[in-house]
């Protein structure tokens, strides 16, 4: 004879691989330190840097026909032009250099350094697929596309040293800088890019503000004339623009020329200013990336 017997059903949550956790596993949101990162998991995540950067590096001349050439190209045609514009027909002053030389050792530095800015405004638009599926600091996305621009940087060295070698000038001990100034353009690089990739994520109007702003900054900037060409009263400008001091180091390293220690350290110290800040502001709107992409 059987008996009932009364039970209780007990629901319990089933989790399986595709259920979603109850808490989040990681929350983006400020910290409340003074450091603008968490320095921690930008080495945590190093190896996923390396492989950003390599596929930035890999990507960028995919399915052209000249290829890592362009690197070499633009800069080259640059130079041409305006050393007939300037050189030739308007007679610009030159620090006592040849005119190509003295364009092309600050186009260099400039298209590494609008360009990087250019590419990493626009990288995380571009990788929204890969920011809202899974977790990984952010600004290695921007950072990557500053790297990347690295490589085209070193390949246009070609053509300067080898109208180095034609024009038969050579560097001096002033060459030792050369390696700490392109690390601070690139910290200059990835500080605006960085700032400007947070705010076009937002404001989509940076897209089309940034190319009309770069071209001032050209301008702005002693690249195709000597600073010394700037009127007295103006010179103040130079002073707060970093890319000014750096520009004149590139050419004082390269040429053997007297450095202006004074430009560069303020150069310097309104870059490091800069990547602060622009650090702060990415790390403050992160966490509205995924939702707003």
């Amino acid at each position: 004879m059987r008996t009932a017997v009364d039970t209780e059903l007990v629901h319990e949550p089933v989790q399986s691989e595709y259920s979603l956790p109850e808490r989040p596993v990681v929350t983006i949101q400020p910290t409340s330190t003074w450091l603008p990162l968490n320095l921690s998991d930008l080495w945590s995540y190093r190896e996923l840097f390396y492989f950003l950067t390599w596929r930035d590096v890999k990507v960028r001349y995919k399915q052209t026909l000249l290829g890592a050439a362009w690197a070499i190209i633009q800069p080259l045609f640059a130079m041409l032009v305006f050393t007939f514009f300037l050189g030739r027909l308007a007679g610009m002053a030159s620090d006592g250099l040849p005119y190509p030389l003295f364009a092309l050792a600050g186009l260099l530095p400039w298209m590494f350094f609008s360009n990087a800015v250019t590419n990493g405004s626009n990288s995380l638009i571009g990788n929204s697929n890969l920011i809202t599926k899974v977790y990984f600091p952010r600004i290695f996305i921007p950072g990557a596309a500053v790297v990347a621009g690295l490589v085209d940087f070193a390949v246009a060295f070609i053509i300067l040293a080898i109208l180095m070698g034609y024009y038969h000038i050579g560097p001096g001990i002033e060459i030792l800088i050369l390696p700490p100034l392109v690390f601070a353009t690139a910290l200059l690089a990835l500080a605006v890019g960085v700032w400007m990739s947070a705010l076009n994520v937002k404001y989509r109007d940076i897209r089309y503000a940034l190319p009309f702003a770069i071209q001032l900054w050209m301008f702005a900037t002693p690249i195709v004339y000597p600073s010394n060409v700037v009127p007295s009263k103006w010179r103040w400008a130079l002073g707060i623009n970093p890319l000014a001091g750096l520009i004149e180091g590139y050419r004082a390293a390269l040429f053997g020329l007297r450095v202006d220690w004074t430009m560069l350290l303020v150069s310097n110290s309104v870059t490091v200013a800069l990547l602060a800040v622009a650090a702060w502001i990415f790390q403050r709107m992160e966490k509205d990336f995924a939702d707003v992409l």
